[in-house]
């Protein structure tokens, strides 16, 4: 018994290996060459795998793109989540958490996998599956805000779709901005009356957040 299991680590262990390195051999492809130049042989040379070991994983090079752009996702949902968190007022949080997806939009690699590459190379649909535990977030982030009396009680899902794809439209718009420090600058000073609008609010009048 305890032999079957070793061996199943061992062989669970070599898939984690394997998988991990093809991943990480096509993000960096996918943002050095882009998803369309880049080959399959290009990741597997990359990634010191056979071609075999690609398909026993994936069965094509959008799939792996997505593996790559979902990481992304859940990394960036981290850095939101913290930047929330890091602000004892829930409405202080709610800027600070679009900032830093904003800020993230500066990033090379996330410029390039994240705004650029995944449009064409998983559709919109695609991308708005993988989004939605980020979008979910936000969902949570403004019904803590409620709860704590930060902003009036309303609708969550509206209001959710209109600022979540307000931030990702920006974030599109900063990346391809010939000046991306202004334009950030712009949209940090836009989003910041926006969120007061919202609040009724110069300055947020809460006292606690619930996730620090």
């Amino acid at each position: 018994m305890a032999t079957n299991t070793t061996a199943r680590r061992s062989q669970q262990e070599r898939t984690r290996a394997t998988t991990g390195a093809l991943v990480a051999a096509a993000r960096e492809l996918f943002i050095e060459d882009g998803f369309s130049a880049t080959s399959l042989d290009a990741i597997c040379a990359r990634a010191k795998v056979t071609r075999g070991a690609f398909y026993h994983h994936f069965s094509n090079k959008e799939q792996i793109f997505r593996e790559v752009y979902a990481a992304d996702q859940k990394k960036l949902a981290a850095t939101v989540r913290q930047a929330f968190q890091a602000e004892q007022d829930p409405w202080d949080g709610m800027f600070a958490g679009c900032r830093a997806l904003l800020e993230a939009s500066l990033e090379p690699a996330v410029r390039q996998i994240t705004l650029l590459e995944a449009p064409g190379a998983l559709g919109w649909s695609a991308m708005r599956d993988i989004q939605a535990g980020c979008k979910d977030q936000m969902r949570r982030g403004l019904a803590i805000a409620i709860e704590a009396g930060c902003i009036p009680d309303r609708p969550l899902d509206p209001a959710t779709s209109l600022l979540y794809g307000g931030i990702c439209e920006t974030a599109l718009d900063i990346a391809r901005a010939p000046d991306q420090q202004t334009a950030l600058a712009d949209a940090l000073t836009e989003l910041r009356h926006l969120l007061s609008g919202v609040s009724g609010h110069t300055t947020p009048g809460c006292a606690h957040n619930p996730l620090s």
